[in-house]
């Protein structure tokens, strides 16, 4: 991994001498942890390397609990100028005119150099309006993959791992011959098994370009592609092909156990993978039913944009203009990228991690960029920018579960979720 030292970023240190104070730019995240470190050491590598502004970075708590926050700060006027919001929230923030800043029209209200082609455009579309034009900051983008043992699939005279879920069935049933106790298990089942599957075979999660088009949306991931996928882990899940195992990540011990000898989950989970593991594993690209689409699309991302909220002084605005171009150069974001696991959002960062050989060193890590950026977005695949989300994500986590357990059939379970969720959509619809 390249190695980020702060020397390397310190420019125009005769700055810091000067009598006046920095101005202070106040940044709310999500960050715990190993991440919640590196977020530090940016925010410092961008204070030494000027004296005018200083980024202070705050953990407030997970994805839920930053937002939360934000907006009761918003309201008492005490918010922060940059605040971490994951990729659900992306609706409610767009819907929030009032209270943020874009950012292509900071960065041009700043003279920052900032254009979309440098980004990474299956990461942008999905924090962009209908112009095209940048909302929020990338920062931390993930996408799906497939983790396999490539210790158990030797055992059982497996060369690769499964392409399609056609394969899936067959390699998980092999598997369990050999003394293996689950073909596979996923975290994050509607971001994965709904959001991503349906992006992948190119059908519509939700009307309206996913929500893309307007606030009019309804849901369509009852369609018979995803009634039939679902219908079919149910089956999967009774053999032991497949074993559910919670919500978010609680399934990632099944697989460092080795009881289970597959795992979907975040490509942001590769560092998570070297650390828990004691056995060799690889990574490759999630599975599409080959009977369904002959060439399947790009997957979509999870993880979190910056949002710049209103409220703050010009030389605030004009310091977190400064930090996002500082934030989007290439070797602050090839370092994020090869740290964290997280995607590069840009094109320069994506090529400065290939040219130091980080993908050779690390085989699996550009798999999640590769998904990606094989193909060109299409209104199945660019995203979903759908209202209430967090609390649609619940109830559709609810309906799944009540296939797993055998108490109601996929088509029931799906239409319940669609019926229950499009009801939360017309609530935000009034609310904004």
């Amino acid at each position: 991994m390249q190695s980020f030292k702060l020397a390397s970023v310190v420019i125009g240190m005769s700055i810091a001498s000067v009598s006046f104070a920095a101005t202070e730019v106040e940044w709310w995240h999500a960050m715990g942890g190993a991440n919640g470190e590196k977020v530090n050491e940016i925010a410092q590598a961008f204070n030494e390397s000027q004296g005018a502004y200083t980024v202070k970075p705050v953990y407030k708590g997970n994805y839920t609990e930053t937002m939360t926050s934000a907006i009761a700060a918003f309201r008492a006027k005490k918010q922060p100028a940059i605040v971490q919001v994951f990729e659900v929230g992306t609706a409610s923030m767009m819907a929030a005119k009032g209270a943020i800043y874009p950012v292509y029209e900071l960065m041009s209200d700043f003279g920052q150099p900032f254009k979309a082609s440098d980004y990474l455009s299956s990461v942008t579309g999905y924090y962009s309006d209908v112009d095209g034009n940048i909302l929020s900051m990338p920062f931390n983008s993930s996408t799906p993959v497939l983790f396999y043992n490539k210790e158990l699939f030797a055992k059982a005279g497996i060369s690769s791992a499964p392409t399609t879920w056609e394969q899936m069935e067959t390699v998980s049933e092999k598997l369990l011959k050999n003394g293996v106790s689950c073909g596979f298990t996923t975290s994050w089942q509607s971001w994965i098994q709904l959001e991503n599957f349906s992006a992948r075979h190119d059908v519509p999660f939700a009307t309206e370009e996913n929500g893309f088009g307007g606030m009019n949306t309804e849901f369509a991931f009852n369609g018979p592609t995803q009634v039939a996928h679902i219908q079919k882990m149910s089956e999967w899940q009774k053999s032991g092909v497949f074993s559910y195992a919670g919500r978010r990540s609680d399934s990632a011990p099944k697989f460092y156990s080795q009881e289970c000898a597959m795992y979907m989950g975040s490509s942001a989970g590769y560092a998570g993978m070297k650390r828990n593991t004691s056995f060799d594993f690889g990574v490759s690209q999630l599975p599409y039913w080959e009977s369904k689409i002959e060439k399947p699309n790009n997957t979509i991302i999870g993880g979190a944009s910056l949002w710049v909220l209103k409220g703050h002084s010009e030389e605030e605005y004009r310091g977190v203009a400064s930090f996002l171009s500082f934030l989007s150069r290439a070797d602050v974001q090839a370092d994020w990228h090869q740290f964290s696991g997280y995607l590069p959002i840009t094109h320069a960062a994506y090529g400065l991690t290939k040219g130091q050989g980080y993908y050779e060193k690390n085989l699996g890590t550009e798999t999640g960029v590769i998904q990606m950026t094989s193909t060109t977005p299409t209104a199945n695949s660019k995203g979903l920018r759908l209202g209430n989300f967090v609390q649609i994500r619940d109830i559709i986590n609810e309906s799944l579960e009540g296939v797993w357990s055998g108490q109601t059939t996929a088509q029931e379970a799906l239409d319940s979720a669609v019926k229950r969720g499009n009801a939360l959509l017309r609530k935000f619809e009034k609310a904004n």
